[in-house]
């Protein structure tokens, strides 16, 4: 099994959220793997901006997330352990990057967020998150 640390963010503008579709048709939130010698901010910011063109700047961490899949290419299972930071965008302006296998991104409301996200972990993250962000931005 191939083990990974990666780092994404939980970007908000107002009461509108981030998310992106990748590849697969899934909505996420934009999130990237951390090599050797690089910083989990720094990860996660760089990600918000290549997959999204979006600057934002980092509030506070927001925890984690685990989850597993198989690689088709690697042919053996991957564990991807993603640490996530509540971040707040400077403007609404995405640029999806197809190069990155972005599909699309886009700023909704949080309460449509929570029924278009694919996986129910994210629906709790950003439920914990969006909470942690109003207490912080009131």
């Amino acid at each position: 099994m191939v083990i990974r640390n990666c780092a994404g963010g939980v970007v908000f503008n107002g009461d509108d959220v981030l998310l992106i579709e990748n590849d697969k048709h899934e909505w996420a939130f934009p999130k990237g793997v951390v090599r050797p010698g690089n910083k989990m901010i720094d990860v996660a910011l760089e990600r918000i901006k290549v997959e999204c063109g979006v600057d934002a700047s980092i509030l506070v961490p927001c925890g984690k997330t685990h989850y597993e899949f198989y690689s088709v290419s690697r042919r053996k299972p991957v564990h991807n352990n993603v640490s996530w930071f509540i971040m707040k965008a400077v403007s609404r302006d995405v640029a999806p990057n197809s190069a990155e296998d972005i599909l699309s991104a886009k700023f909704v409301p949080v309460t449509e967020a929570l029924e278009t996200v694919t996986y129910s972990q994210d629906r709790t993250l950003l439920m914990m998150a969006y909470q942690r962000y109003k207490e912080i931005t009131a």
